[in-house]
């Protein structure tokens, strides 16, 4: 008997490994620069600038940078699904990818029929990467507080 869904499944899984993996590298690297900026911070401390205001800046990048990351990997899925003929436009292959990365879903729009194992296999990789994406911002937000009550809340 002929396997269902061998060509979802032998895109669909690189896709997910590609996408956890490049996510996790831009966190690090994310994580490195705010350890940096904290460490210049530190040393600038008196400086005069609230901590409060810089601890809300930086948690609000973390949560810019994110986002850019979270569309560079629906535009990864859209890619693909643009390349396999999945879909028939661009626009439409960002907007099914958005909906089934966030698990949305009511774009009314839907991959072709020999594609659509394809469509479960990114919501489920929109799980993880939305699990480590949110991991990452409660650490920011401990490693915030933990910041803010050394430097004794604000400057």
């Amino acid at each position: 008997m002929k396997a269902v869904w061998t060509a979802d499944w032998a895109w669909g899984l690189p896709l997910i490994v590609l996408t956890i993996v490049l996510h996790v590298a831009a966190i690090i690297g994310i994580a490195v620069l705010l350890a940096r900026g904290r460490t210049l911070l530190e040393r600038r401390h008196a400086a005069g600038l609230s901590s409060t205001l810089l601890a809300i800046a930086a948690i609000g990048t973390v949560g810019l940078a994110l986002s850019v990351l979270n569309a560079l990997d629906v535009a990864i899925w859209a890619g693909a699904y643009l390349v396999l003929g999945a879909v028939d436009n661009f626009g439409d292959a960002m907007l099914y990818s958005m909906n089934a990365m966030t698990a949305y879903g009511s774009s009314g729009l839907d991959l072709h029929r020999h594609w659509k194992m394809m469509g479960a296999l990114e919501a489920s990789n929109g799980l993880l990467l939305f699990g480590i994406s949110t991991a990452f911002l409660a650490a920011v937000l401990t490693e915030m507080w933990g910041w803010l009550r050394k430097m004794g809340h604000d400057s």
